[in-house]
């Protein structure tokens, strides 16, 4: 299991970062070598007052970055169960950075009277921050259309470099070069926090996109290619700025100013007349969203219990520019759940929606299912275009391999050496439905209920790993085996 591990780490394109010690991203578990023994009544039934709290391990990140994270603050009085629910929380508040593999929770006595002295230690074990990751990707929507196609001219190459946790503050950066098949250029620097209080943050970033091939047109639920290797049929530039505010560990708003430039030459314009606004070659606009996020699950990538709530509205076309012929809002809203059951068993249900209020789209604006994790599972060859739809996905998991920690002896580096991963086996039920104001024969899963089923298992490991091989049938009775690297609960 552990050379199979050592496999996936080589092949996962864009692994983000974690290391490994004692804590379950699974379902973490109280300190063994916690001084507050839960059998002991006596000790179970008295509180304690924190005096003290030491970190160590965080060679890098800072420790206000750390003690934000923290339920819990030196002068609180808990008593037994109180202290092990604020572990438990603060544990995966800190995982959900994405800056360490594992956070360790140590206590000790440290003085007695009315209430006992508590000497908190936390240990951690930081993740590899610097990732120069070669790009060598395919250029259709997914893994399983390229499977299918298998057209090696649509190869991208380049390099993308992610440096995280610049300056012990939580800073990322991001540097992407990528040519051949799709071309794209991107700089952007996030800084989680600029203000004392730990509330507010910012994010500046730009990027260059341009392409040989795009699809111009969906005919039967799949995307159609032009293709011109002399002339580059669609180009984009785009900056952004997006300020953040966190009031607290579970809530947090973004607001996005964005610009956005396209332009799509003539041929392209000829074979589909409204790909663009206006079906003019350059479409220009400015863009404003906010979005809302509520995040009370135990693992970001990975979750299995809790609960999760995003919301967002953006508007297009403010006159400011060359768009007084662009009016386009967009309402968008997720909502996901998550419990435990006895015996390994765990649910969870997902349901995303999205309202535009513009119907008359263009087709390179428009997004119904196929994009990103919007998708029914055993429906991953097909693009459902349309302008608004509500999707559900229902599943059914089993820890078929609780959380197991192991380490490759031949890696000298703790950061890649221990390890941890677990097995699950899930049944899944997914429906969905795409309304589309161009509905027509050809494409005829919009505007129509859609549903699939099936069974897969999902192999979870660190540096935010998730590995996953399914097999579904959809509800024209269609079987099909995919793979996925993502997270799509």
């Amino acid at each position: 299991m552990k050379y199979l591990l050592l496999f996936l780490i080589i092949i996962f394109p864009f692994a983000q970062s974690a290391t490994p010690k004692q804590l379950s991203l699974i379902k973490s578990e109280i300190p063994i070598d916690s001084i507050i023994k839960a059998e002991n009544k006596t000790i179970s039934e008295s509180s304690f007052v924190i005096d003290s709290i030491i970190l160590t391990g965080n060679k890098k990140t800072k420790d206000f970055l750390i003690f934000r994270e923290l339920t819990f603050k030196v002068g609180d009085t808990l008593n037994h169960n109180q202290l092990q629910e604020n572990y438990q929380k603060s544990r995966n508040n800190l995982i959900k950075l994405s800056l360490f593999n594992f956070v360790d929770f140590t206590d000790s006595l440290v003085g007695a009277g009315q209430y006992a002295h508590l000497l908190i230690q936390i240990s951690f074990i930081e993740r590899w921050y610097l990732w120069p990751f070669p790009i060598f990707e395919i250029s259709d929507r997914n893994l399983n259309v390229w499977l299918k196609e298998k057209n090696f001219n649509r190869i991208s190459y380049g390099i993308y470099l992610i440096k995280h946790n610049n300056r012990g503050r939580g800073e990322l950066l991001r540097l992407y070069l990528r040519s051949g098949y799709d071309e794209r250029y991107e700089l952007s620097y996030q800084v989680p926090y600029f203000n004392h209080k730990q509330t507010l943050g910012a994010t500046l970033g730009a990027g260059w996109l341009q392409k040989h091939e795009v699809p111009y047109r969906t005919i039967a639920n799949k995307q159609e290619f032009i293709k011109d290797d002399d002339h580059y049929l669609f180009k984009q530039f785009y900056n952004f700025i997006n300020f953040t505010y966190r009031p607290d560990i579970h809530q947090f708003h973004n607001f996005q100013i964005r610009y956005n430039f396209f332009y799509f030459d003539d041929t392209l314009l000829k074979l589909n007349p409204k790909y663009s606004f206006k079906g003019l070659k350059t479409n220009e606009y400015m863009t404003f969203a906010y979005k809302f996020i509520s995040d009370h699950r135990d693992s970001k990538i990975n979750p299995l219990t809790g609960h999760y709530f995003e919301g967002q509205i953006s508007k297009s076309g403010f006159g400011l520019l060359k768009d007084g012929y662009i009016e386009m809002m967009d309402l968008t809203g997720s909502y996901r759940k998550y419990w435990e059951f006895p015996k390994r068993f765990y649910f969870s249900t997902d349901w995303t929606g999205k309202l535009s209020t513009n119907r008359e789209q263009p087709y390179f604006y428009q997004r119904g299912f196929g994009y990103e994790r919007n998708f029914v599972r055993g429906y991953e060859l097909y693009v459902i275009d349309g302008q608004s739809f509500i999707l559900g996905k229902n599943t059914l998991r089993y820890a078929l391999v609780p959380e197991r920690k192991t380490t490759i002896g031949f890696l000298k580096s703790e950061k890649f050496s221990k390890i941890h991963y677990a097995l699950f086996t899930n049944l899944f039920l997914d429906a969905g439905y795409v309304d589309s104001f161009r509905f027509y024969d050809p494409n005829d899963l919009s505007n129509h209920l859609i549903y699939g089923v099936g069974l897969g298992i999902d192999l979870v490991t660190y540096y935010d790993m998730i590995f996953r091989m399914e097999l579904s049938v959809n509800k024209q009775g269609e079987p099909g085996f995919y793979i996925h690297f993502k997270d799509t609960l």
